[in-house]
């Protein structure tokens, strides 16, 4: 296997997931939920490191990275909603 094919492990919330080494973060969240990974690149969460630090989808993800994805829980609210 050439070092362009090798694979890398990292964590997507506690899952481990096997990429190509040199993929972006994205990519890891693809292989773990591609559902979930669709709602981050819509804008509906965001991404953090092992630390809670953001992290970018098209970073490119380090071999043993522990990614986390995070989607607020959001309430609409009309501006004439009573409390």
């Amino acid at each position: 296997m050439s070092p362009d094919n090798e694979l890398v492990t990292a964590f997507v919330n506690e899952r481990p997931v096997r990429v190509p080494r040199g993929s972006a973060v994205l990519a890891a969240v693809r292989a773990h939920d591609p559902a979930l990974a669709a709602r981050v690149a819509a804008g509906e969460g965001y991404l953090t490191d092992g630390r809670g630090i953001r992290v970018t989808p098209d970073q490119p993800l380090p071999a043993g990275a522990i990614i986390r994805v995070v989607v607020p829980a959001r309430r609409s609210r009309e501006p004439d909603a009573q409390p």
